[in-house]
């Protein structure tokens, strides 16, 4: 039997500890749900459908100057990550935006197991791409 992965691992910069703070709150909420827990009826409604996907962890990350979240995952959960990313946007930085890949990954050989993607996410937006979809595009 084979593990399969989907890793990923950024920091999103956040200006201060203010909005540091509301991002590990909402963070750990999601979390809590996913574990069967009633979800606050303050929680952002555009992310109530993504607490299924909600695979990965989120840590408070003050290195340097700033203030942000360190947002990663080997299990997944690329879809609720980029919905997350986009409701901080949206809060906090409408013009921002964050890039991050993704790898997928197989403890065995495998020849389904093996490839990543990228996204683009603004408050308005998000754009994702995977390495399958492009290969097939060249093959086309």
């Amino acid at each position: 039997m084979a593990d399969y992965f989907t890793n990923f691992s950024l920091v999103l910069k956040l200006a201060n500890e203010a909005e540091q703070a509301y991002a590990l709150d909402l963070a750990h909420k999601a979390s809590l749900a996913q574990q069967g827990q009633v979800l606050p009826a303050d929680f952002p409604k555009e992310l109530v459908d993504m607490i299924e996907d909600w695979q990965f962890e989120t840590d408070a990350d003050n290195s340097g100057t700033t203030h942000g979240s360190w947002l990663h995952s080997m299990n997944g959960g690329v879809d609720a990550v980029c919905a997350f990313i986009q409701h901080l946007l949206q809060k906090f930085d409408q013009k921002g935006y964050v890039t991050f890949e993704w790898s997928h990954d197989c403890s065995k050989p495998r020849v389904d197991a093996y490839g990543g993607g990228a996204a683009f996410i603004t408050a308005k937006e998000i754009k994702t791409m995977s390495t399958a979809t492009w290969l097939n595009e060249q093959v086309a």
